[in-house]
Order: C-alpha cells, then structure tokens, then sequence
C-alpha cells in the first residue's frame, strides 16, 4: 500500500506531502490543475522518466528536485529485499528519486531505505507496488509482446513456473545452434582454404612442438653457453683456490687439511676437542665433493659450445613461426592439435555430427518446455475470457465477445505463441483486434476489466487508474465506478476522474488545484475530508455550484454511504 508521498520542486510543485490510507481514493480538479503531474511523478520514481522526461519534472529555477514515497511492506516485497540483501526501515520500505541540475547537466538518482539502487532494481521492484493503467495505454496493446505479457500475469501461479524453464532452455538451444553454425563455417573455411591449412599443419608438425616453455628454456640455455667463456673462468679460480692454491699460498683444502690435522693431534690430549675435529673433517669433505661438482661442471662446459649454433637455430625456429601466425608457442602447438584432427579423414565431419545432435537434443527440449507453456496459456486464455466478459456486461457492454488467439510463431525465450486479443462489442460484429475496433470507451471499460482481471493474481499490488472512465456516458460510469469500489475492498486502488459518479463511490478524495502566488503558478493538493467539501467537489464536476448540483452531489454522496453500508 501506498502511505505516503512527498514532491519538493516538480512542476509546479514547490512541495507537497500527502499521507495515504487503504481503499478506494479519488483525485479530481479542473484539466490543467496538475494531476497528471501526481501520476508522472510516481512513474518517474518507478523507473519512468529518463531524460528529457525528468528535466521537465523539475521545477522551472530549481536546481534539485525530490519525489519520495513509503509503502507498506508485503510478502513478496519481503522476499524482494532479502534476494536484494537490503533492509526495510520500521516495517516499511522508503523509495526516492533526486534530481540535481549542475552546469546545465541533470542527473538523478534512486535510493531505497536511504541505500543507493539502480534503475534496474528499481523496474524489478515497479510490479511489486503499483500498477498505472494511464492516459494513451491504449498504444500499450500494440506494443510487441504486451498482449502476451499481460496473459501471463492471469496465468498466475499455474503458468509462472513455466516461464523460467523456457528462457533456459531457449538460451541453451541458442547456444548449441551457435556452436554448430560456428562449426559449418569453420568446415566451409577449412575446404576452401585446405591446402594453405596443409601447409601450415606439417611446418607445425616438422617443427616437432610439444614443450609450451621450449622457449624460455633454450634462452635460458643459450644465456649459460653464451657466456661460457667467463663462466670457465670463474670455475677455474675457485678450483684453483680449493685445490691448487694461488699466489704460492696453499689451497683452501690443504689449509684445512692442516687443521684437520692439527685437532687430531690436538684431540689426543684432549677428547673434549672431538667434536670439532669432526667438524673440520666434515668440512673437508664438502668442499672436496665441491671441487669435484666445479670440475664435472667445467667439463660440461668445455663440450657445450658445440651446441650452442643448434641450440640457436632451434631458437630461430621456434621465433619464426611465432611471427609468421602471430601466436606464441602454447597457441602454435594448440593450433597444430586443431588441424590435426579438422585435417584427418573425418574428422570435421564427426565434430559437426557430434554438434548436429546436441543441438536437435537441446531444441527437443526447448520445444517441450515451450509446448507446456503453450498448453497452460491457452487454460488461462479460457479463464481470463470469462473474467473479462464478466467484468465487461455490467458496464453497457451487454453483447460484448472477447476471445484469446494464440498462433505459433518462432520460438524466444518468451515461448513460441503470438497472443492477440479479439474483441467485438456489438452483435453481427466479426471479432477483430481490440485496438482496431474498440472505441475510446469501450477501451476505457476493457482496460478497466483487464485490470481487474490481473488483480485477482496479483493482490498485493496497488492501482492507479489515469481516467479510466473517459469517454462513456453516466450510467456506464456508475458501473464503473461500482467496479473501482469493489476492486479497492481487498486493495489500494487510486484513480483519477472528471466524473462524479466515481468520485463519489471513493472513501478519500483529494482535489488538486492551481493558484498563483507573487505572479508563479502552484499546484495544491486538498484532502476533502467533511462531506460539504466533497459536496462542492462533486456539484463542480456535476456542471457547477447550483443547488441542483449541490442536491445531486448530495445523493450521490448518501447513495455511496448506504451501498458502504449494506456492504
């Protein structure tokens, strides 16, 4: 339920604060006096209004603008803020919308509970609180898909778990359709291109690649011979200085030789010196296994040299065919792996048949989910048909025939059905789409019907109505009226009127009207609270303030008391 609003700079409001309660509440006033600016504003919060839309919100000389509004939290709002991991705020939820104009550039942003949302968050939460059926939704039905749509909503929950399947196994089929088509065009590439391909496939293959890191091993390698030389020198002053000696001096091993020696002698006179002459002893034995790994490692190096020129060659190799395709060693061999198999006899043909069969199996299942889909659309075709003539006949459409087609079309993850409403009001007339044949009224009375039909799945949500009654005549709009007061018994309804007979069936009734104030136009909003207000009210949209208007407004007024009563 809607409990609250607040505006500060829109349009011609500098700002307003209005309190809501449950049940059916009316906006009336002369045309022109703002109330569709109440309503914009509310789409506007809801996700609507981007662009051009919210710089004409703003009011002229403003630099910000504010729309915010509180609803009372539901089930599915609940669940909604737990999926989203936001929180609601005193058993409420506060939604609000600012725009700020600086240098000439208008941004605005959304806030839930005071936490920054996107303006997707904000169209997934839009169906959750309210419902608008405004002025020109009549262009809605001609909107692709829109029929479908509002079809699936009177599926209720019988029909929405099927939705969810579709969409998967419609992507799942896309994507395997994909791989195939990206399959056949490599294979039509591959022929025309065979020879070159062969070509490529045996300079990889003479090339013999396996190691991804070949490379950087043989530079690693070619860095140690290339700088042989320098490295035989190192391994012979330190095998000079561990075994030889230098400069006339003993070797390292000969000094410690000596010591060994000494603390043999040394431990003859005292045993307490064993453990270090063990020490010494230890050491002479790494380091004479040191000169040995320093003469096998100059070895090495003395033969080495003569690979250095293969080695290189190898190098050139390997960098020429990176060059040449443009792929580094890892892509080169993953390259020669993948002509290898398109190359070999059959082997392109085996990989499509292996993709022609997945995507058969995976449109198999589209088609199934789809044909469940199909199924359940049409039960709930019958019902809303039903429904809507029902709601249809107490409003002057006594003869009305309405009817659901649904035809095949190609599948999307919205399914495989194209939804059209039929629509005839008179007798003898063929039925034909709603949006070619029915009148203004009569569209008015269907979309009043629809409405009503959706919310019997939907119940948590609020309705707004932008004029619903336009275009019929008194007798039709009392009907109309009866609907909207029935409607609002189990829901927050809302609806906009220029026609008394429905103002006065609401239990709230604001009146918005312009006044100017030091030469600016405003917009006021009065909650008519005492019946002499609502009277005046109602003898003004009656055709003035007469005292047959007032008499009228004051029956109607009695008349919609007794009903409540009865009720």
């Amino acid at each position: 339920m809607l409990t609250g609003l607040r505006l500060e700079n829109i349009a011609l409001i500098e700002r307003l604060d209005l309190a809501f309660q449950a049940g059916f509440t009316v906006l009336t006033g002369e045309t022109g006096a703002g109330k569709s600016i109440l309503l914009d504003a509310l789409d506007a919060l809801l996700g609507g209004g981007q662009g051009s839309a919210g710089a004409r919100l703003l009011r002229r000389g403003s630099g910000r603008g504010l729309i915010e509004a509180s609803f009372s939290l539901t089930p599915p709002l609940q669940a909604w803020l737990a999926e989203q991991e936001l929180e609601a705020e005193e058993g409420e939820l506060v939604l609000s919308r600012e725009w700020r104009l600086h240098e000439e550039r208008l941004t605005s942003r959304n806030r839930l509970n005071g936490v920054v949302v996107s303006r997707t968050q904000i169209q997934d939460l839009r169906p959750l609180l309210m419902d608008l059926t405004v002025q020109g939704q009549t262009q809605q039905l001609a909107r692709p898909g829109q029929q479908r749509r509002w079809l699936d909503r009177c599926g209720g929950e019988a029909l929405q778990p099927l939705l969810e399947p579709v969409i998967l196994a419609c992507r799942a089929w896309k994507q395997a359709a994909q791989a195939l088509e990206l399959a056949r065009s490599q294979r039509d590439q591959l022929h025309a291109q065979r020879a070159e391909q062969e070509q490529v496939l045996a300079d990889l293959d003479a090339a013999q690649l396996e190691d991804p890191q070949e490379r950087a091993r043989l530079e690693a390698e070619e860095n140690r011979l290339a700088h042989g030389v320098r490295l035989q020198e190192g391994v012979g002053t330190l095998v000079g200085r561990l075994v030889e000696g230098a400069d006339q001096a003993p070797s390292v091993l000969d000094h410690l030789a000596a010591c060994e020696q000494e603390l043999s002698q040394m431990e003859a006179l005292d045993s307490a010196l064993q453990p270090l002459r063990q020490s010494c002893t230890d050491g002479l034995v790494v380091l004479q296994d040191l000169a040995r790994d320093l003469d096998r490692y100059g070895a090495s190096l003395e033969s080495d040299p003569e690979s250095l020129a293969a080695l290189q060659e190898r190098m050139a190799l390997l960098k020429s065919l990176e060059r040449r395709h443009g792929l580094d060693l890892a892509h080169l061999i993953g390259l020669r792996d993948q002509l290898r198999e398109h190359l070999a006899p059959g082997g392109v043909e085996a990989s499509i048949q292996g993709l022609e069969q997945a995507e058969f199996r995976a449109r198999e299942h589209r088609d199934r989910a789809n044909a469940a889909l199909s199924d359940q659309r049409r039960a709930a075709a019958q019902g809303l048909e039903q429904q809507l003539m029902e709601a249809l006949r107490p409003m002057g459409l006594a003869n009305v025939r309405f009817a659901v087609a649904i035809e095949p079309t190609t599948a999307t993850e919205d399914g495989a059905d194209a939804v059209q409403f039929l629509f005839s009001a008179n007798p003898g007339q063929p039925l034909a789409p709603l949006a070619e044949v029915a009148s203004g009224g009569e569209m008015s009375r269907f979309l009043l019907a629809l409405k009503t039909c959706l919310a019997a799945a939907d119940p948590h949500v609020t309705l707004l109505f932008d004029e619903i009654d336009t275009g019929v005549s008194g007798r039709v709009s009392g009907a109309m009226a009866e609907v909207l007061r029935r409607l609002a018994a189990q829901r927050q309804v809302f609806c906009v009127t220029h026609q008394p007979l429905v103002a006065a069936a609401a239990d709230h009734h604001f009146r918005v009207s312009k006044a100017v104030e030091q030469g600016q136009t405003l917009t006021r909003v009065s909650h008519l609270r005492d019946i002499q207000a609502r009277e005046a009210e109602l003898a003004e949209l009656a055709g003035g303030d007469t005292g047959e208007a007032l008499s009228y407004a004051a029956s109607l007024l009695d008349k919609t008391a007794l009903q409540k009563g009865v009720a």
